[in-house]
């Protein structure tokens, strides 16, 4: 075998191993998650292989697939958010509340224009990215200028908006409204369902069942985020600044100054978590706006361990398990179980993270180890001459 097949199949196997390294960690975090809804539906007199079975039968329909896949467009893009500054060891907790805050105020300025479809939905999103990074940009500030953690800020910040979401929702953008929300949106912000494209691919979807337009956008992002993060200087610079805030300095790259274009990149992200919703459903902004889709995107990233294709798969599952607990009332067991599933997924997916990364590091110790002792096998006397 020469060196260069040698060197092939080395690299092969450093590959795969650094697969099933990426993979241990959500396994074992949905393993753990599957037995521990296990327990609590044998404690609750339920058959946990029942209750699978029925799950997966109710979610497998074609009505709610495509309802797990709307729910699931929400979840990829606040995962999205959240995954921008995990890559720079940066927690955006305030997805939340930048989504929530930036969905109203696209409505408002939705609700009073009238344009062509495309630019009417297009100046919506520019409305919603702008409010969403501006509302981070709070906590990249506060966290250049005075040193505070932007988990700390961001946290804070969620309740900020909730009241400044409560405040301009009653007093100024409907006002003299009895209905609490503001003005419905005009036909040209409704965005087009996808049946028909599914029904040229040969898909028919049941009545009352539609696939929304949302999931072209989403797929469209989700490709734009991969190729900033993997493909460009900003991608690089994110996460050599994450790593190694001096080492970036001294290759010429501003560490403050990337933590503010993150701390924008990911609000502007999270800013266009709300317009699904808002543009393929409800067509306002009202008091019964869906809320928690910013909590849940944290589980989504670290689901999908920050990659869009990751956090795609996850943000599936999580629409599929939110979609089947809606079977779970009818055959007598408590839906809160999925509830539970989710809970132990974010928490059991930080430990095996830990965990997975702990055996990394002591398996890369022992190669170095092995690498640099000495050969403790003597050496043979060289021969004599003769």
């Amino acid at each position: 075998m020469n060196a260069t097949s040698t060197a092939d199949t080395a690299s092969t196997a450093n590959g795969g191993r650094a697969l099933a390294r990426a993979l241990a960690a959500p396994a074992l975090a949905l393993l753990l998650a599957l037995v521990v809804a296990t327990a609590l539906l044998a404690a609750a007199g339920a058959s946990p292989g029942r209750t699978y079975l029925t799950m997966l039968e109710f979610g497998a329909r074609p009505d709610s697939v495509v309802s797990a896949v709307n729910r699931s467009v929400v979840y990829f893009l606040a995962g999205l958010a959240v995954a921008v500054t995990f890559r720079m060891n940066l927690f955006n907790i305030g997805v939340e509340g930048q989504y929530r805050l930036a969905a109203l105020l696209a409505a408002a300025a939705g609700a009073g224009l009238d344009l062509p479809a495309p630019l009417q939905v297009a100046v919506m999103c520019a409305v919603a990215v702008l409010a969403g990074a501006a509302w981070a940009a709070l906590a990249a500030l506060l966290k250049v200028w005075r040193g505070v953690s932007e988990v700390l800020s961001t946290l804070l910040l969620n309740y900020v908006a909730t009241a400044v979401v409560a405040y301009l929702l009653a007093e100024v953008f409907a006002a003299g409204s009895t209905t609490g929300s503001t003005a419905e949106l005009p036909p040209s912000a409704h965005l087009p369902e996808l049946n028909g494209l599914l029904a040229l691919a040969g898909v028919t979807l049941p009545a009352g069942a539609s696939l929304g337009g949302a999931v072209l956008g989403a797929l469209v992002l989700g490709v734009a985020v991969h190729l900033l993060l993997t493909r460009t200087l900003f991608g690089h610079d994110l996460r050599m600044s994450g790593l190694n805030a001096a080492a970036a300095r001294v290759h010429g790259v501003d560490p403050r100054r990337m933590i503010i274009v993150t701390m924008l990149v990911s609000g502007g992200i999270a800013g266009l978590a709300g317009l699904p919703h808002l543009l393929g459903t409800a067509h306002h902004f009202g008091l019964d706006f869906p809320a928690g889709a910013g909590f849940t995107g944290i589980a989504v990233a670290l689901l999908g361990r920050n990659t869009p294709l990751g956090i795609a798969l996850a943000a599936l599952l999580f629409g599929f398990l939110e979609r089947s607990a809606l079977i779970l009332d009818i055959e007598g067991v408590p839906k809160e179980i999925v509830t539970i599933m989710q809970g132990v997924i974010v928490i059991s997916v930080v430990v095996a993270h830990e965990v997975v990364r702990r055996a990394g590091r002591r398996r890369a110790a022992r190669l170095v180890r092995e690498r640099t002792e000495p050969d403790a096998t003597p050496a043979p006397a060289p021969g004599r001459v003769s």
